[in-house]
């Protein structure tokens, strides 16, 4: 296996150039099978669990989805502030930044965008709990090609741009996750549940979220500053899918059923009066449920 490792490495290397030694040592982050290897574990879990679960009784999870939930919010925020605090206190360049050019920042950086890489392996626990709780209609292309590939593209990120630019779509992300995942926690309480009135902006959230990075990057190539300018254009292409697989997933969800909605209002109060979903009340049938993509 570690002569198999290396000569992976080696191949990886004469294509993608010299790595960033400063996250050498760092847990999963040296050789890349590992990181390959948990993603098709997950992929083969999403193929197999619906057939576990097709005859047996959807389970519950809702402690351990508030407590997930909660857990996810706080380090999200953590990656959020510790970012922004981060880029801002090193005088980190808006338009553009450098791997190697603050590095104080870029050590503390660095660090936080592990746990932003590590992150989206924890988050392979929201289409777990899709499978336990038999919501399979929420694990879509997009879910799917959203956690699959955000885990193996900061593995990359992290070996050869782990700080400078790529701070910034890592920091709305976190943000983006604290207004997730905070929602996702307290939904599954059912007294709070009513309550709760933002799930429709999270989407329109997201949708910003990637436009503000696609604005960001074009910046750093019309004025660039030494940052790779492949992996500029590798982002603005990868945004680009996220904006049209969004886009699709906003106009179904909430236009076209709202619209049917209004055409059919009497099969909308039935099913508000009548909705369950996992043994659960819903809170709200006459709005589609949120997918939890990202």
């Amino acid at each position: 296996m570690e002569t198999f490792n290396l000569k992976l490495n080696a191949y990886i290397d004469s294509w993608m150039g010299p790595r960033d030694q400063r996250v050498r040592g760092m847990l999963l982050l040296d050789n890349y099978p590992p990181t390959f290897a948990l993603t098709v574990m997950y992929l083969l879990i999403v193929w197999m669990g619906p057939k576990y679960m097709k005859h047996r009784q959807p389970y519950s999870c809702r402690a351990v989805m508030v407590l997930y939930n909660l857990g996810l919010t706080l380090l999200s925020f953590y990656m959020f502030y510790e970012l922004v605090s981060a880029a801002w206190h090193g005088g980190y360049n808006f338009y553009c930044q450098n791997t190697h050019s603050a590095e104080e920042a870029d050590i503390k950086i660095i660090n936080v965008l592990w746990w932003y890489y590590f992150s989206k392996l924890i988050e392979f626990m929201d289409t777990f709990f899709f499978i336990l709780r038999k919501n399979n209609h929420q694990i879509t292309f997009l879910h799917l090609y959203h956690h699959a590939s955000m885990l193996n593209i900061w593995w990359f990120v992290m070996n050869w741009i782990p700080c400078g630019h790529s701070y910034f779509g890592a920091s709305l992300n976190s943000f983006i996750h604290v207004v997730m995942y905070s929602y996702y926690g307290l939904s599954a309480i059912p007294a709070i549940r009513p309550y709760l009135w933002w799930k429709k902006y999270i989407t329109q959230l997201q949708l910003i979220q990637f436009f503000l990075t696609v604005t960001q990057t074009t910046l750093a190539v019309i004025w660039p500053c030494g940052f790779p300018i492949g992996w500029l254009y590798f982002q603005i292409s990868y945004m680009f899918t996220l904006i049209i697989l969004f886009m699709n997933f906003y106009i179904q969800t909430y236009k076209k059923k709202s619209s049917s909605q209004r055409k059919h209002p009497q099969n909308s109060s039935l099913l508000s009066t009548n909705g369950h979903a996992n043994g659960t009340p819903s809170m709200d049938f006459t709005a589609p449920k949120k997918l939890r993509v990202d």
